[in-house]
This record gives C-alpha cells, sequence and structure tokens, in this order.
C-alpha cells in the first residue's frame, strides 16, 4: 500500500490565543519560517508547515487533537485507509480510534506500534 507522506507531530503547551493558537504556534511558524518552511494547515489546535518547493516535506505542531482521545506522535498519510485499517486488525495491532471521518476532510484511524507509539493513519477524502 503506497504511503504518501509521514509528519511528526510536535506536541505543544496551547495556551491563550485567536481559535485555541498559542504564542508557540507563532513562534513555531517563525522560527520554521527561517528555514524555509510556510503553514499550509492550522486548525488552532494543530498547525502544520511545508516548504512550497517540497509540499510533503511537512512538520505538524499540535496542542491536543480535538477529536479524539488521544494525540498521535506520528501522522502516516496512505492511498487507502481501510485497506490500512483492514490489515493491521488482521495482524492483531491495537486501534487506539477509529475509523473515522473527520469534518476538515480526512478519514483516519489510531494505532498504537510495538514501541507504544500512536501512529494517525489517514486519507483526504
Amino acid at each position: 500500500m503506497p504511503v504518501r507522506r509521514v509528519v511528526p507531530n510536535v506536541p505543544i503547551v496551547a495556551g491563550p490565543g485567536p481559535d485555541g493558537e498559542s504564542d508557540t504556534m507563532r513562534a513555531n511558524a517563525a522560527f520554521y519560517g527561517l528555514l524555509g518552511f510556510e503553514e499550509v494547515m492550522n486548525q488552532g489546535w494543530i498547525m502544520t508547515l511545508a516548504p512550497p518547493s517540497e509540499p510533503t516535506a511537512q512538520i505538524s505542531f499540535m496542542s491536543a487533537d480535538r477529536t479524539a482521545p488521544v494525540t498521535p506522535d506520528v501522522s502516516v498519510e496512505v492511498t487507502d485507509v481501510d485497506a490500512a485499517h483492514t490489515a493491521l486488525v488482521r495482524a492483531g495491532a491495537e486501534i487506539v480510534y477509529g475509523p473515522q471521518d473527520e469534518e476538515w476532510g480526512v478519514r483516519r484511524f489510531f494505532v498504537r506500534d510495538p514501541n507504544g507509539r500512536v501512529i494517525n493513519v489517514l486519507s483526504h477524502r
């Protein structure tokens, strides 16, 4: 099954700001902007940055996942999220959340890897 991108989810401490965005979010956008990253998504609780020349090279900053019971460590976008879910369930993996269609246009589920890390597996709809 083809993987489209892998994105680390860096946890941040949320603070007051518009739509839950913290000073830390703005500081990260400014810092990584110096390295050529630009904001490509911002939900207030999660912000994703990518360089315009390589849009799949991404990094996300997340205060807490607003729709799931845990905050994932890594996001992996695949071409077929349901096939990935089926394969992991058959292998006996621990599904932590979903699959779920989210309001921002992705279908996703969370699975715990052998290291105990929570992986957000998703496809855009």
